[in-house]
């Protein structure tokens, strides 16, 4: 009997352990997912901002299909990229992966995610997003 108790204790604190750790790991992931909106009259839009190392920085777009999407990155080490999703999140747009630069016409109507991140260590970067 005391050996049941034992292992129902010791199964309940591994539970209680693991559901902490996993919420202190949660709590510091930073959502950095933001919507890219142009100013009216305008087709493009410039970002400038920063990325931890090891973090990403994730811009949605709303853009139709047969639209001519250009995206262009820099940073000042030359360790910014971005890559590019398709509608629904899980693919990626063909030659937009780890890329510095984008140019092409959309496949489909839908919300675009441009997912920038650092190569090696924290980066600056200025990211360049053109819709027409």
């Amino acid at each position: 009997m005391k050996k049941t108790n034992f292992a129902m204790k010791f199964r309940v604190l591994f539970i209680a352990t693991l559901l902490l750790i996993t919420t202190c790991a949660a709590a510091g992931v930073r959502d950095r997912t933001r919507r890219i909106r142009f100013e009216r009259g305008r087709t493009t839009k410039v970002i400038k901002d920063a990325v931890v190392r090891g973090d990403r920085d994730r811009f949605i777009l709303h853009a139709r299909a047969g639209q001519t999407l250009i995206v262009h990155i820099t940073s000042e080490e030359n360790n910014a990229v971005f890559t590019i999703y398709r509608p629904g999140g899980r693919q990626t747009l063909e030659n937009a992966q780890e890329s510095t630069d984008w140019n092409g016409s959309l496949p489909r109507t839908g919300d675009y995610i441009i997912e920038v991140g650092g190569t090696r260590g924290n980066a600056s970067y200025t990211l360049e997003v053109t819709a027409r």
